[in-house]
């Protein structure tokens, strides 16, 4: 199925990059929602004053690298993410494509509609509201920097103590010291990451995220520290978080702003 273009209004200049851009953005917005508790998924929920997943497409229409941003969303909510982002001031095109029945599915079709013209791809949950242009733009700028790599993945060491658990009995503690959180996005060369897949679709290999059908498909994927506020909003308790780093940093910005204005009255 192709994708529908999304119109965007009042858009806003990018600026000159120096690199073309190069990288288009795959966000995922297509779960169901059930351990969240709200029927038809998360992604329209309110988080100061935008849908969950907006924030996730404003950080990427702002990264320098991004070209083009494609969401992979439900069906039967698509007139509504529609809406929602033709509410946004996007200078990059968004297209939606509808979700599958499985995430995997769902990054398959999204990955289908990546446009010719970007060699990289950055697959993203529209659930982490909390993403960082300066981790994109890292993330994206591993994998074209670096050949031998299929991809790069965010994440942070893991800080509490690992246990391997069977049946409710504690079967080891394992060094956590070589165990990382992934987080997403997770940046990949769009041939190496499409051939993964369909390796996937062809043995019926069900990975935990995009990397691991990458590795599966012997691809090398690097993982690099991101900050540890880039949290999937999973649980109700999840929206309170990001609630309160998403509220920080908009008074954060606002002060910012205040303050330079403050100094351009002056001079």
């Amino acid at each position: 199925m192709s994708a529908a273009e999304c119109p965007c209004a009042a858009p806003s200049a990018l600026g000159c990059p120096a690199q073309v851009p190069d990288a288009c953005a795959v966000v995922v917005a297509g779960g169901s929602g059930e351990r969240f508790g709200r029927k038809g998924g998360k992604q329209l929920v309110e988080v100061c004053g935008l849908p969950l997943f907006c924030w996730s497409l404003i950080a990427f229409d702002a990264a320098p690298s991004v070209g083009r941003i494609v969401v992979v969303c439900p069906a039967e909510r698509m007139g509504d993410m529609r809406s929602a982002v033709g509410g946004l001031s996007l200078a990059t095109r968004v297209d939606l494509v509808p979700s599958g029945p499985t995430r995997q599915d769902s990054c398959a079709g999204g990955l289908a509609a990546v446009p010719e013209g970007y060699p990289i791809v950055s697959i993203h949950d529209g659930a982490r509201p909390l993403v960082t242009v300066d981790v994109i733009e890292r993330s994206i700028a591993m994998v074209r920097e670096l050949p031998v790599l299929a991809g790069a993945v965010c994440g942070h060491p893991a800080v509490d103590t690992l246990k391997l658990v069977g049946d409710g009995i504690v079967v080891a503690t394992p060094d956590r010291s070589i165990y990382w959180a992934a987080q997403t996005p997770q940046v990949f060369r769009l041939e190496a990451v499409r051939s993964a897949y369909a390796l996937a679709a062809r043995e019926g290999y069900v990975g935990t995220d995009d990397s691991s059908l990458v590795e599966h498909a012997g691809g090398r994927v690097a993982c690099f520290a991101a900050p540890r506020d880039n949290i999937k909003v999973t649980l109700p308790e999840d929206l309170v978080v990001a609630e309160a780093v998403l509220s920080a940093r908009l008074i954060g910005d606002a002060g910012d702003a205040a303050a330079s204005e403050g100094e351009g009255e002056r001079l």
